[in-house]
C-alpha cells in the first residue's frame, strides 16, 4: 500500500473491512505479545524449584510493568496525536511528534535503568519478597534492567507504526521479538543452565532486535512518517501534549504495578509464597484476555483518530460500535473458558497439584469481573483515540487507584476469610468501574459527538 492510499483508505474505506484489516494484525501481535510476556514464566515454572522461582520473577513484574507504562506514556500518547495531525494533513507536525518521542524515550530509559539498578533489592523486599524468592528476583532484574532502552524503544515507537495504518508491520515488530525469545529461552535457561538469568537475557536480546526493526522501518522509505534527526529533540509544547494524552495509558499500566505490589504483599501475608505464585499465574492468564482486546482497540484507533481529525463523525461512531461489540464478545468467551476450566490454564505454567488446586479456586473469584471488561477497554481507549485525555485519565484512575487498591486493604478488615477478601477486591472494582465507564461514555456519545457533527 502506498502512503497516499493508506491515508485515503482511513478516510473513505469500509469501516468494518478496515477495522478487520487493521485489528487482525494488531490482535495477532498482542497474542504473540502474550507469549512474549508469559513464555519466561512457562519455562521458569518447569525449573527445579520452579514454583518458587516463578514467584521470585513475579515480584519483578511491577518494575517491568512500570517500564512498559513509561513507554505507553510516550507511544500511546504520541500515536493518536500523530494520527490526528495526519487527518489534518499536517505530516510535518506528526513527524515532530515522533522526533520528540524518540528523545523522550532515550532520556527516560537512562533514568529508569540507573534508578532501579541502584535500589532494585530494597524495592523487591518492599514488593513482598521472602528469603526463598529474593535471589531469583534480583538475578532476573539485574539483567532485564540492562536492556531497558531496547524495551522502551520497541514498545514506545511501535504505536507510531500502527497509527499510520501499517498494522502488519506493527505485528512483525512484536512477532520478531517473541519468536526469538521463545527460541532463546530454553537454550539459556536449560541448555546453558542459566536459570532465571537466562530468561532475562533472552528477553532483552529479543527486545533489542525488535527495537532495531522499529527504528529501521520508521527511518526507511516505506513509512508515511519518518524519524528525522532534526526532530529528535525535546519541544516542551509537543512533549506536554503527548504526555497529557499518554498519561491515561500510563496510569492504566503504572497503577497495575501498584496493584501487583498491593496484591503480592497482602497475598504473602495471608497465603504465603504459593499465593504469590498463584497471582503470577493469574496475571499471566489475565494478559491472555486483555492484550487481544487491546489489539482490537489498536486496530480501531487509527480509524477513529484520523476521522475525528477529519471531522467524519459518522465513521468515528461506526468504528467505536464495531470495536465495542468485538471487545465484549471476546472477553465474555475468554473469561467464561477460564472460569469453567481454570486448571487447564494453570497447567500451562506448572504441574504442581497444590498450586493447580489453589490457583483454580482463586481464579473463580478473581476473574468474575472480567466477563464484561471489554466495555471498559473499548470506551476508555476510544476516549484516548479522540484526544480526550482528562476523561480517559479519570476512568483509568477510577478502577485501580480509587477502587481496587483501597479495596485490597479494606475488605480483609470486614471478612473472616482474609485471602478470599483480597481476591474479591478485583471483581468488585471491575464491576463498579465498568458500570461507571459505560455511563460516562454514553453521556459523551449522546452529547459531544452529536453536537460536533451538527456544527
Amino acid at each position: 500500500m502506498t502512503n497516499k492510499s493508506s491515508q485515503n483508505e482511513l478516510e473513505t474505506g469500509s469501516v468494518g473491512k478496515l477495522l478487520f484489516k487493521l485489528a487482525t494484525p494488531a490482535i495477532v501481535a498482542q497474542l504473540v505479545n502474550v507469549l512474549y510476556n508469559i513464555v519466561d514464566r512457562m519455562f521458569i515454572g518447569r525449573m527445579e524449584n520452579g514454583a518458587v522461582a516463578m514467584a521470585g520473577v513475579g515480584l519483578s513484574f511491577p518494575i517491568i510493568t512500570l517500564i512498559s507504562a513509561f513507554s505507553a506514556l510516550i507511544g500511546m500518547g504520541g500515536g493518536p496525536l500523530a494520527a490526528i495531525k495526519m487527518g489534518e494533513k499536517d505530516n510535518d507536525g506528526a513527524e515532530k511528534i515522533i522526533g520528540n518521542a524518540v528523545a523522550a524515550l532515550i532520556i527516560l530509559s537512562i533514568v529508569i535503568t540507573i534508578g532501579f539498578q541502584i535500589y532494585k533489592e530494597e524495592i523487591l523486599w518492599l514488593f513482598g519478597a521472602s528469603n526463598n524468592t529474593i535471589t531469583y528476583a534480583v538475578d532476573y532484574m539485574r539483567i532485564y534492567l540492562a536492556g531497558t532502552i531496547f524495551v522502551m524503544i520497541a514498545l514506545g515507537l511501535n504505536p507510531f507504526i500502527t497509527t499510520q495504518g501499517f498494522a502488519k508491520i506493527g505485528m512483525i515488530t512484536v512477532t520478531i521479538g517473541a519468536v526469538l525469545n521463545i527460541v532463546l529461552d530454553p537454550i539459556f535457561i536449560f541448555g546453558l543452565n542459566m536459570g532465571v538469568k537466562g530468561a532475562a537475557l533472552a528477553t532483552i536480546i529479543s527486545q533489542g532486535v525488535s527495537a532495531i526493526w522499529v527504528l529501521k522501518f520508521l527511518s526507511g522509505k516505506n513509512t508515511i512518517l519518518k524519524i528525522r534527526l532534526k526532530n529528535i529533540r525535546i519541544n516542551s509544547n509537543i512533549l506536554g501534549k503527548m504526555m497529557g494524552l499518554g498519561v491515561s495509558p500510563f496510569i492504566m499500566q503504572s497503577t497495575e504495578s501498584l496493584v501487583l505490589i498491593s496484591l503480592n504483599t497482602k497475598l504473602r501475608m495471608y497465603g504465603g509464597d504459593i499465593a504469590v505464585t498463584a497471582m503470577t499465574v493469574m496475571s499471566s492468564i489475565m494478559q491472555m484476555i486483555t492484550l487481544p482486546i487491546i489489539g482490537i482497540t489498536q486496530g480501531a484507533q487509527p480509524i477513529t483518530s484520523y476521522n475525528y481529525g477529519a471531522r467524519n463523525f459518522d465513521r468515528v461512531k461506526k468504528s467505536f460500535k464495531l470495536c465495542l461489540i468485538s471487545c465484549v464478545t471476546f472477553t465474555v468467551i475468554a473469561t467464561s473458558a477460564c472460569l469453567a476450566f481454570p486448571a487447564i490454564f494453570v497447567k500451562i505454567f506448572n504441574n504442581n497439584s497444590e498450586l493447580i488446586q489453589f490457583t483454580s479456586w482463586a481464579m473463580r473469584i478473581y476473574f468474575v469481573g472480567m466477563l464484561f471488561f471489554g466495555v471498559q477497554i473499548a470506551c476508555q481507549q476510544t476516549f484516548l483515540a479522540l484526544g480526550k485525555a482528562k476523561i480517559s485519565l479519570i476512568l483509568a484512575m477510577l478502577r485501580k487507584i480509587i477502587l481496587l487498591i483501597p479495596l485490597i486493604f479494606i475488605l480483609p478488615m470486614f471478612m473472616e476469610n482474609k485471602l478470599f477478601a483480597v481476591l474479591l477486591a478485583e471483581p468488585v472494582a471491575d464491576i463498579l468501574a465498568i458500570m461507571s465507564t459505560a455511563i460516562c461514555f454514553y453521556i459523551f456519545y449522546q452529547k459531544t459527538l452529536n453536537i460536533e457533527q451538527d456544527k
